[in-house]
């Protein structure tokens, strides 16, 4: 994220929030994103400066016409500074300040195999407990992990992993041997 992302996003929550629209607007967000990926080209459109400033425009409020008008005037401000290429950057910091607020805590969960959904709620919970936060859990599976999981939250990694533990085991001889 750039610093410039970073002063958008984070300007678009503290008005959001002054509005009481922070969790409308953080899911709003997130549907923006997931459209700008799926429609590369769309972005490149409203970044094309042969095309008038005033179409640009037109496209957005045609586009986002059902969503928050604060939102609405965010994309329309990014397009005319020429930061769409920022959006992801700005959902970013506005994420993480609506995750603070919020006592939000992201954890990603990597395992060689798919984890049922009753695995995946009992730690979720357990993740919640050790760090007193709500969490949003998404998991991802890696082959190369043989036994056991890694969790990463917080920005804090929790391997709990054959390789993880060989790898302390290693470390401790090798600090013993010393």
């Amino acid at each position: 994220m750039t610093e410039r992302a970073g002063i958008y996003g984070g300007s678009l929550y503290d008005l959001a929030k002054e509005e009481n629209l922070s969790d409308s607007i953080m899911e709003q967000l997130e549907d923006v994103k997931q459209l700008f990926r799926e429609n590369p080209d769309y972005i490149r459109l409203l970044s094309e400066p042969a095309i008038k400033r005033e179409e640009r425009i037109k496209l957005i409020d045609d586009a986002f016409k059902d969503g928050e008008q604060y939102l609405r005037n965010f994309l329309k401000l990014l397009c005319e500074k020429g930061l769409l290429g920022e959006f992801e950057g700005c959902v970013s910091a506005y994420k993480k300040r609506y995750y603070a607020d919020n006592n939000i805590a992201e954890a990603l969960v990597t395992s060689a195999v798919k984890l049922s959904p009753e695995q995946l709620s009992a730690l979720r919970e357990q993740i919640a407990k050790k760090c007193g936060k709500k969490v949003i859990l998404s998991d991802k599976l890696d082959p190369g992990v043989l036994a056991g999981i890694k969790v990463e939250v917080d920005g804090r990694l929790y391997d709990g992993t054959v390789a993880g533990r060989l790898e302390r085991m290693d470390k401790t001889l090798s600090e013993i041997i010393m």
